[in-house]
């Protein structure tokens, strides 16, 4: 079902793009608070630089992978797998660390962004301009890097996961408007909970799906000639160890409903002993850490304060 190819950039566009959505809605309160709508021009100029600027990293790695597969095509059944198994690392390291790091900042991320905000509205109009620009810019950089980054660890774009972050970028231009034109209430703090939880859970299927490839990289050395020939100790697997599960007889993951739980939760018909340990490895760091920074403790001062009252 083509529709489950895209759910996962959906969420994550949809996710990533109501970040950015809230960075440009306070930037255009501050502006109008501050009577400079004048300087409106520079945000929307910065959204669509952002924009621009995550098509163009993605056009230019899809480009880059193809010539590369061109280059060495010999190769491809080695090559592939591993570069997958590269931007799916890198998605896993990026997308984890923005989830925490948002989390953490998100009672101080207004204020710092109006801080600046004022900061550059005390220059002339071109400066201040350039000054939201930038940081526009880079608040939507930086959430497109991060979609494009999570795409290309899933292999080269498709129509189905296209399709997904156009509906994700859609979905979060409404939710902005939502909130800062029609003044319509939002539970944004149940809103990011609820995505974050999905985010960890498709990150999770990620650190799966890092292993499987380079499982399947290693195992294409084993025909060739020389120090990779003996790389797997195992006919199941070359490094993922035993087979601990498999469900392929009763919930495939190639159909629905088993695709569904694949694609939002890491579900796997087939699954072995190190992508078991590395996934609920992951959850209990990772999402450990998430879970404790939606309810930060008080700061020592303020418990024993409270402890004396």
């Amino acid at each position: 079902m083509e529709f489950t190819a895209a759910l996962p950039t959906f969420v994550i566009t949809l996710r990533e793009g109501v970040e950015a959505a809230l960075v440009v809605g306070i930037v255009l309160a501050c502006l109008t608070k501050a009577k400079r709508q004048s300087l409106h021009g520079w945000v929307y100029l910065g959204v669509i630089a952002g924009l621009v600027g995550s098509v163009l990293i993605g056009l230019t790695l899809g480009s880059g992978l193809q010539q590369l597969q061109q280059v060495v095509p010999q190769l491809q059944t080695i090559v592939k797998p591993l570069l997958n198994a590269l931007f799916g690392a890198i998605a896993i390291v990026m997308l984890s660390w923005m989830l925490l790091w948002m989390t953490r900042q998100a009672r101080s991320l207004k204020g710092e962004i109006e801080g600046t905000v004022q900061s550059a509205l005390q220059s002339e109009d071109q400066t201040a301009g350039w000054s939201l620009f930038s940081l526009v810019g880079i608040a939507v950089l930086r959430e497109g890097f991060e979609t494009v980054l999570f795409v290309f660890s899933n292999g080269a774009a498709s129509g189905a996961t296209v399709a997904g972050a156009i509906a994700g970028l859609l979905a979060a231009a409404l939710i902005g408007l939502a909130l800062f034109r029609w003044g319509v209430r939002i539970n944004l703090k149940q809103f990011f909970q609820v995505m974050g939880v999905l985010l960890l859970l498709i990150v999770g299927g990620l650190v799966i799906s890092v292993l499987k490839n380079l499982d399947t990289a290693l195992a294409a050395l084993g025909p060739l000639e020389g120090p990779g020939a003996n790389l797997c100790w195992a006919q199941q697997s070359c490094l993922l160890g035993p087979l601990v599960w498999d469900a392929s007889g009763v919930l495939p993951d190639r159909q629905f409903p088993g695709i569904l739980l694949k694609t939002l939760l890491g579900y796997r018909d087939h699954l072995y002993l190190v992508q078991l340990l590395a996934y609920l490895g992951f959850l209990a760091t990772v999402g450990g850490s998430y879970f404790r920074s939606l309810n930060p403790t008080l700061p020592a001062n303020r418990k024993s304060a409270a402890s004396q009252s």
